[in-house]
Order: structure tokens, then sequence, then C-alpha cells
């Protein structure tokens, strides 16, 4: 691993949205660390003109780019290329949409010496990673930001970047001294310009389940709904008859499973954006843009977990199949699913 006080950490991150590209940018301001972004969509726009960035912790930006800026993943054997230090997975995490998130990084992990860094939603997404890269340490972040692209390239960033890093134990490596260290490098690296907070996390499954009390519940349901989280609240009995319910019913398999959340989550959850800012969650982004919806890891592997242990989830279950079914619409409408013709009369 590279030693940040005497060259810079040689980053790759896949995924140069909102999330991925306020993290790129705390960690080329600190100095510590070089970025090569994968790009898709907006790979031309950042290109040829960069970021045009608003944000409540960097100020505004234009024409802003990360180290490097490419289209695809850099084969580091193939091409030749020094190892990457960290992978940053910041993407939407698809794992009913092909291709798998662990066969797109695959080309530019050197085993051993690559750490992922996966600053992404949901539950039991490290499992994936540590079956291919057995010898490879993999981090878990949480983060708590507010960040969102409008047209291609341009970032509007409302609320303060607050993450939550620590480390996944991989069984195979079986060195949580070494696992717990490399967290607190990265978390050096990440937060060197002073821009952001990072804690670590010493249990990033309590971490994790504590999010999924929104990102299980609220997410979904304002994305199925067509409702902001400010418009939510104020839609009548929805906080009450569908939001309470299914959150309950994450907290119940999460304690069930030996994590204590506290009984003020929900209501902590529920309220944490102010409602003058009428923000929408992820999932209502990407079913307005068309996208698909990271809904496996947020409801489904929750929903599992709580069936595995015998945890009555009948909201959750009804959040899932609405989620399911809205998935394979887009799949029918970008032509990955096809329907039989329609009858003629």
């Amino acid at each position: 691993m590279a030693n940040a006080e005497t060259k810079k950490a040689n980053v790759l991150l896949l995924g140069g949205g909102a999330v991925g590209t306020i993290a790129a940018l705390n960690i080329e301001a600190g100095g510590f660390g070089a970025v090569t972004a994968v790009l898709r969509s907006n790979f031309k726009v950042v290109q040829e003109e960069g970021y045009v960035i608003e944000s409540v912790d960097h100020g505004k930006l234009k024409g802003w780019r990360p180290t490097r800026v490419v289209n695809s993943v850099p084969n580091v054997v193939k091409e030749s290329l020094p190892p990457f230090d960290y992978i940053v997975t910041t993407t939407k995490n698809l794992p009913d949409i092909p291709p798998s998130l662990t066969s797109l990084i695959a080309p530019a992990v050197s085993p051993g010496h690559t750490i992922i860094v996966m600053i992404q939603n949901g539950l039991n997404i490290e499992k994936p990673m540590f079956v291919e890269f057995p010898a490879n340490i993999v981090l878990s972040g949480v983060s708590m930001i507010d960040a969102h692209e409008g047209r291609l390239g341009e970032i509007l960033h409302e609320e303060h970047d607050t993450l939550f890093l620590g480390a996944f134990h991989n069984p195979t490596i079986n060195d949580k001294e070494l696992e717990i260290a490399e967290a607190k490098k990265f978390i050096e690296i990440y937060n060197k310009a002073g821009k952001s907070t990072v804690h670590f996390s010493e249990d990033v499954a309590f971490a994790r389940w504590r999010k999924l009390v929104f990102n299980a519940v609220l997410n979904p349901l304002c994305a199925v709904l067509g409702l902001d989280d400010a418009r939510i609240r104020l839609a009548g009995s929805a906080i009450e008859g569908l939001v309470r319910p299914a959150m309950r019913e994450i907290v119940a398999t999460a304690r069930k499973l030996g994590h204590d959340l506290p009984d003020e989550i929900m209501d902590t959850m529920i309220h944490c954006d102010p409602m003058d800012l009428y923000l929408k969650p992820s999932m209502q982004c990407d079913l307005e843009k068309g996208n698909y919806m990271e809904y496996e890891y947020l409801v489904g592997e929750p929903l599992r977990e709580a069936e595995k242990i015998g945890v009555p989830t009948p909201t959750l279950k009804v959040i899932y199949e609405i989620c399911k079914a809205l998935q394979w619409r887009i799949m029918e409408e970008r032509g990955v699913v096809v329907v039989p013709p329609k009858r003629v009369l």
C-alpha cells in the first residue's frame, strides 16, 4: 500500500456521479491521493469541460476534474499500469442487472494490494467481493451526503459530506487489526482537506442497519409514491400508515441480529432532512430518470435476513415486490426483457 506521506495514493473511482465526484474532490483537495475517475454518461462533458459543482462544503467550482478521467476500467496488467492502491466504488449496486460490480472492477484489482472502498448503500454488499477477491481488504463507507447530478457534469451538493468508514472483516485475510489500520489510513486521505467529516466506524454492520431505517423504507417509498422526503411527511397518513410500520420491521430485524438501534432512530430518520429543502432520495431520482433502482441490497437483503430469523415483515415485503415490478418495467423499457406481442383483434 502506498505511503500517503511520501507519495500520493493511486486511487481509481468507479462512479463519477454526485457522490463519487464529491469523494474525488475531497481526496484530491487533501493532496494525499490522485484520482482516476471511470465515467460513463458524463464522460464526454467532463473530459471536455470539467465538472460544474455547487457544494455546501467546497463552494462553487467550474471546470474541475480529477487527475484523470477515463471511460472504461483500466486493465493494470494488459496496460502495464502501476497498481491501484484503492478502488472506490460509488456506483449504484445492482446485482439483478449485469454486469456485476466485481466483474467491472476485476481488471483494476491487484490481488493482495488494492484496497476496495465500497461507499455504497445496503446490506451484504461485501460478500461478492470476498468471493472474487479473497486476498484484498474491503472497506465499508456509509455516506450521509445529499448530492445530485442534474444535467450531465453538473453537481449540486446540499448537505455536508459525512462519512462513516470502517472495515468489513474478510474471513480469508483474518487480520482485523490490519483491516482497521487500513481503514484509518484511508480516512486520513479522504479527510485531509478538512472539508468533510469522516468517522471511524468500529461496527460497520450497525452503521449499515442504522442507515437502512431510512434506505429500506423512505428511499423506495418516496420513489414509488413520487413524493420527496418532505411531501411524504405532509401526505396525510403516509408516515403512520406506511413509513413507521416498515421502519419498525427493520429495527426489529436489526435488534434480533444483535444491533441495538435506539428507540429514537425512526424519528431521527424521518426528520433527517430539512422540510424546506424538499429533497428527493436516490431511488426517486433514479426512477424519474428511467434508471434502475438499487433495491436488492437496500430492501431485498434486509427482507431476506428477517425471513431467516423469523421476524415478520409484511410492509417491507410489499415495498420489495413493488420495487421488483418497477424494475421489470424499466428492463422492458430498455429492451432487456421482451413481452409477447399484443394480439390483434
